[in-house]
């Protein structure tokens, strides 16, 4: 069991530096970021918009511009897409969202000619250090992308994850499906979703990792909640992965752990041909670092 995201820090130090475009890096907290993760080591930052704009901020914040590269072009549509380009191209091994509308980013990232697209579904998996559960590393998938996942959605979304945490050294993650209760119940259709995806893992239709559920929020990450509730699970109270039933309920998780539990997080988009760094643009330095790190660890093993 992970306990603190400084090891994403420590695994981009070794091997090759992963070479980081980002899109439009006009926010204070994302060019703080890529320069702090630049000056570490983790990356090589390529700041890919507006030159004159991004030399003006770093210079009102104190920035170290050292040693990063630029890519100038002053419209963020163009920036953008030049930013994707760089990475379908490989002269750039993953990409960031800075100061742009994730629908902006996303519109080239699907571009069908140039684009990042897989084959897959995309997915966002944020991890979170938690101090209240003895800084445990948790993530949550998915908050940030797919809004009300269907059966066949959330198989994806689990893929997904399982190969990102595979990548990052958990050889069988524990993923809990989330729902209100920790029962099957007709009446609330994530249950039955939780079920169905438990089956599929028992008879090798999802691999790599170990599903249960439904599971309370509770009794999937608290081994006392677990027990009161008598529930038999070797994911019960362990989990590594909560499987959310939608956005509201993932990004809610999110922001609580982030906002009012003093934790810590790390966040990235899964399933396109590189990893996407992307986090809201309220979103502390801390975070953009750790999920540049993260983004860099699954670029640098596929």
């Amino acid at each position: 069991m992970m306990h603190n995201l400084d090891f994403l820090l420590e695994l981009c130090q070794t091997g090759r530096r992963m070479n980081l475009a980002v899109a439009c890096p006009y926010g204070d907290d994302v060019l703080g970021a890529v320069c702090e993760a630049h000056k570490r080591g983790l990356i090589n930052g390529i700041l890919v918009g507006d030159s004159e704009q991004i030399k003006k901020k770093a210079e009102a914040h104190g920035f170290d511009l050292e040693g990063l590269s630029f890519v100038d072009e002053k419209n963020d549509y163009a920036a953008t897409e030049k930013a994707v380009q760089m990475v379908s191209s490989k002269d750039a091994d993953l990409l960031m969202k800075g100061f742009v509308k994730t629908a902006v980013l996303l519109h080239a990232v699907l571009n069908k000619e140039w684009g990042l697209r897989a084959g897959s579904l995309l997915s966002h998996l944020f991890l979170f250090e938690i101090p209240l559960l003895d800084r445990r590393i948790l993530g949550i998938s998915d908050g940030g992308m797919n809004m009300y996942p269907d059966l066949n959605a959330k198989v994806g979304i689990i893929e997904n994850a399982v190969k990102c945490y595979h990548k990052i050294g958990v050889s069988n993650p524990l993923i809990a499906a989330l729902g209100a209760v920790e029962v099957v119940n007709p009446d609330m259709p994530a249950t039955l979703d939780a079920a169905a995806l438990t089956q599929m893992n028992r008879r090798g239709q999802i691999k790599g990792c170990t599903v249960d559920g439904p599971f309370a929020l509770d009794n999937a990450v608290s081994d006392e909640a677990a027990r009161i509730k008598n529930i038999d699970s070797p994911v019960a109270g362990k989990a590594d992965m909560l499987l959310v039933p939608s956005i509201e309920a993932g990004n809610m998780i999110g922001k609580v752990l982030l906002y009012m539990t003093g934790g810590r997080g790390a966040g990235v988009i899964l399933g396109a041909k590189k990893p996407i760094v992307l986090t809201s643009r309220f979103d502390s330095m801390e975070t953009k670092l750790l999920s540049i790190a993260l983004g860099a660890v699954v670029a640098s093993k596929e």
